[in-house]
């Protein structure tokens, strides 16, 4: 079944506070699987709102409070790369790119054909694809890869699962329960296109100046495909100690935060 066309895709905005002056490049935060835009909320847009940028984060085709929930399956990365051009489209001036996880993907093949002052691939899916993450998970933490399956069907994986998937880091079980709630299901065709069908051309991709972030105790996408990415584009890999896949909201957000505030200087974005 080929999904409609949406337009009107949930986005979430915070603008600069005018303490100071605004930034004239804006950020759009891209969220990973099984997520939506709140992910970014969180912490992120304030903190960057705070800091004289327009922050937005866009809710993919079926996630969040974005139109096609009902088609989810049928989305492919190419849909959701639609997606982000879309928004970039209404935006006043071309935006920097933070992804996160799926959305580092999504940000890699957006920018095979498009062009962006920067982009900050968090704890991205390597341009190698997820079949090496999911053969490593598949051995060393069965459990996940199982409860992970369950959530990409519709099914629903434990509070557990989503800590140890998340969080190498204490979290208030009270948030933990608001992420489980704002936890989703994921496109089964946009899993295989990360998986087999649509890796990103690389050496279109190094044309935008590039950020690569990763966590020491990430399972999801671990450290050593974080520094495989970094080696594919030929920049530095960067590790935060003690961290885990989530990193936008774990109890230390700040310190990834810090270092993408510090990067967009040095790019006078």
């Amino acid at each position: 079944m080929t999904p409609p066309q949406f337009e009107n895709h949930e986005v979430l905005v915070r603008s600069p506070s005018g303490k100071g002056k605004t930034k004239p490049t804006p950020l759009l935060f891209i969220h990973g699987a099984y997520t939506a835009a709140w992910c970014w909320d969180e912490h992120f847009l304030s903190f960057f709102a705070e800091a004289g940028y327009a922050a937005y984060a866009v809710s993919l085709s079926g996630h969040g409070a974005s139109p096609g929930r009902r088609y989810l399956d049928s989305f492919s990365i190419n849909d959701y790369v639609r997606d982000v051009a879309t928004v970039v489209d209404t935006l006043a001036a071309p935006p920097v790119l933070i992804g996160h996880s799926m959305g580092g993907f999504v940000a890699q093949k957006y920018l095979e054909d498009h062009q962006a002052p920067g982009a900050v691939l968090m704890c991205s899916v390597p341009p190698q694809g997820l079949l090496s993450a999911a053969m490593g998970m598949m051995f060393s933490k069965p459990g996940m890869m199982s409860d992970l399956n369950s959530l990409m069907s519709g099914g629903k994986a434990s509070l557990d699962t989503l800590r140890e998937a998340l969080f190498a880091q204490p979290v208030d079980l009270e948030d933990l329960k608001r992420y489980y709630k704002g936890s989703q299901s994921e496109s089964h065709r946009a899993i295989w296109d990360m998986s087999l069908f649509g890796m990103p051309r690389a050496s279109r991709v190094k044309r935008t100046p590039l950020l690569v972030q990763g966590a020491e105790f990430d399972h999801l996408i671990p450290a050593s495909l974080v520094e495989m990415t970094a080696r594919t584009y030929d920049v530095e890999a960067h590790i935060f100690p003690g961290m885990g896949h989530g990193l936008m909201l774990e109890r230390d957000w700040k310190k990834p935060a810090q270092q993408i505030l510090d990067w967009l200087k040095e790019l006078k974005a």
